[in-house]
């Protein structure tokens, strides 16, 4: 796969350290990708409603047993009690994957038990005792189609307080999004508010484009003509595939240029696969690196 962005030590940094995303039904792929992933490399779980406790567990061991590091989702609003909650945690604690998870609202419009949102479930007290040493936490750079801009804001500077009140790590996972420009403001808003967890900037890996455009309107995310070519893609060609190159390229030199952005990362949504999304980052790094020595 050819990369034409600029050589940049700072751009290789950035990706090195990713962190990836998969399903329940992604373990298969994970196998294929596993010679291609780093070590130690975190890889969340996803808390789909079409996946089973069965399919949850049997992921995140997957995950744990190829040497990388579980991060189990807990969709808030899909959880139909306390119990099911302690159920998850402790099915997940005899593979070992209760330290890092991702607490997070979820899809259903209503609520199927006792936690209405992500902070619920880090207020429950539940998480430190079956392990939890790392909570990470949703931000959305974009905005949320359904939640108002100050209730996520309110949320982002409760959750974040109440994980250092108890002794918890805190990670911020973004949505993903195909322009820089909204992700640095954010960021820097962020960091005005004091917060100074890790930031994880989520975006896709390689992938079709009619595929990103998808699940770009399915979650929200701005999808128009001026920002999908800063993206690096038209939409005069949807048959053809689209990886992050550009974004990550902008993104770096961005960073560079405000040091009080703090730890910043990514996380790729592996919506072109595993495999694609791992070889991406292993052959990019490589050719920042390669670039730069010349």
């Amino acid at each position: 796969m050819a990369h034409a962005t600029p050589a940049s030590p700072s751009a290789a940094a950035l990706v090195d350290g990713f962190s990836l995303e998969m399903t329940g039904k992604d373990i298969a792929g994970l196998e294929e990708a596993r010679d291609t992933i780093p070590q130690g490399t975190k890889v969340n779980v996803t808390f789909l409603g079409n996946e089973d406790l069965e399919m949850r567990v049997a992921a995140a061991k997957a995950v744990k047993e190829m040497g990388f590091v579980p991060v189990p989702h807990l969709s808030a609003r899909r959880l139909k009690s306390q119990g099911e909650l302690e159920e998850f945690l402790g099915r997940l604690q005899e593979v070992g994957a209760t330290e890092h998870v991702f607490a997070v609202g979820g899809d259903p419009a209503e609520p199927e038990g006792p936690y209405p949102d992500a902070l619920t479930v880090i207020r429950s007290g539940v998480l430190q005792k079956f392990g939890v040493r790392e909570v990470s936490i949703a931000g959305y750079p974009e905005g949320h189609p359904d939640i108002p801009a100050d209730v996520l804001w309110r949320h982002l500077d409760e959750k974040a307080l109440t994980l250092a009140q108890e002794g918890l790590d805190a990670v911020i996972l973004t949505q993903f999004a195909f322009d820089t420009d909204p992700v640095m403001t954010w960021i820097d808003a962020v960091r005005e508010r004091g917060i100074d967890a890790p930031i994880r900037i989520g975006t896709p890996g390689p992938a079709g484009i009619k595929r990103l455009l998808g699940f770009a309107r399915r979650f929200g995310i701005g999808a128009n003509a001026m920002i999908v070519k800063k993206y690096g893609f038209s939409l005069t060609n949807l048959m053809g595939t689209a990886g992050p190159d550009r974004f990550v390229s902008d993104l770096a030199a961005l960073l560079a240029d405000e040091p009080k952005s703090g730890d910043v990362k990514l996380h790729f949504y592996t919506f072109g696969g595993l495999l694609a999304t791992s070889t991406w980052a292993r052959e990019f790094v490589a050719s920042q690196s390669s670039g730069a020595r010349r």
